[in-house]
């Protein structure tokens, strides 16, 4: 473990402050790998693949967000669509959320809600479409071919 206590700045003394930790050797199922800390942790599992790395991110009931790094374009594919979160980078580092698109997350994270981006238009908006002819004419219907030559 790297971190993991209060700074020892006499300045953040009167705070909520901790120091980024970086946790090794934590395994599937362990608490710390099954809960969203929302902290400066981060938690390293070794796996032995990709596969077994989508398995491990799929196994936990949270589901915020992802990031991959890889030159390869497969693995880049496979991720974004086998990895069960809201949102999945590649490379690039997660930041949990983007504010020009709707997200929430997947599973029990986040709060369900996708108020963001274009889409929440959609959600609080009725469509009503008009279509006004000012040209005094009866108009035809598009689907009206009668008296049309073949």
């Amino acid at each position: 473990m790297i971190g993991g206590k209060r700074p020892g700045s006499k300045t953040l003394d009167c705070g909520w402050f901790y120091e980024p930790t970086l946790l090794a050797g934590v395994k599937p199922g362990m608490q710390v790998e099954q809960e969203e800390i929302f902290g400066p942790v981060l938690s390293v599992i070794r796996v032995g693949s990709l596969d077994e790395a989508i398995r491990v991110n799929n196994d936990v009931r949270y589901g915020l967000s992802s990031a991959l790094y890889t030159r390869n374009v497969n693995a880049a594919f496979q991720a974004m669509t086998d990895l069960d979160t809201g949102i999945t980078y590649v490379n690039a580092p997660t930041i949990g959320a983007e504010a020009h698109l709707p997200f929430g997350g997947v599973k029990q994270t986040g709060n369900g809600h996708r108020e963001g981006g274009w889409e929440v238009y959609e959600f609080y908006s009725e469509t009503k479409v008009v279509y006004v002819d000012f040209s005094g004419k009866l108009q035809r219907a598009q689907i009206d071919t009668y008296g049309l030559v073949p």
